[in-house]
């Protein structure tokens, strides 16, 4: 019996894009976000044994408020949203919009699909699988939507059916031949 691995995704405290509903970039918390981390005070449990962020400003800075000295993890990277990065979501045609939120295929943007992020977390999660650690990764709630689906074999059209609030954690386990959901998104901070 190969070891159990155990990966808790944690994502991002809030940030202007978030609260206004606008692609993100490359940017930082906003102040309501670094008190949220603070006031959060840190993660259940025993210390991981590995820490891995993703390589966004938001996510660093999480890591960091939350006591953990990390590793950026460059496939823990944020979906690409290509040529709206930056726009607010009003901006958009409305058939581009609904383009996006229904064909998982979707790429007219010139940014990643989400059936490639659900494949490229697909080949992370593989790459952990069996390492018997406890591993946090700090990310983005892309990141963790594409790893639920792909833990319950869901398909890619459920993406936008989980609901995954800023600074929040979801629990994945590695045992044997499969990952399982070991807990849903739960808020660390109000």
């Amino acid at each position: 019996m190969s070891a159990v691995t155990r990966l808790t995704l944690v994502t991002h405290a809030i940030t202007e894009a978030v609260r206004s509903a606008r692609f993100p970039v490359d940017e930082p918390l906003d102040p309501l976000g670094s008190r949220s981390v603070e006031q959060a005070g840190g993660l259940p449990g025993p210390e991981p044994a590995t820490v891995l962020f993703a390589p966004e400003l938001r996510a660093e800075q999480t890591c960091r408020a939350l006591g953990f000295t990390g590793t950026p993890e460059p496939e823990l990277r944020d979906l690409d949203h290509g040529d709206w990065a930056g726009r607010a979501m009003d901006d958009l045609a409305p058939e581009q919009l609904m383009g996006w939120l229904t064909d998982p295929g979707f790429h007219e943007h010139g940014g990643e699909s989400i059936t490639g992020l659900i494949d490229r977390v697909g080949v992370w999660l593989h790459g952990l699988a069996g390492r018997g650690d406890r591993i946090v990764a700090v990310t983005h709630p892309a990141i963790v939507r594409a790893a639920v689906l792909r833990t319950l074999d869901a398909p890619p059209e459920s993406f936008w059916r989980i609901d995954i609030p800023p600074l929040s954690a979801t629990t994945l386990h590695h045992r044997g031949p499969a990952w399982t959901l070991r807990a849903t998104a739960h808020e660390l901070a109000d």
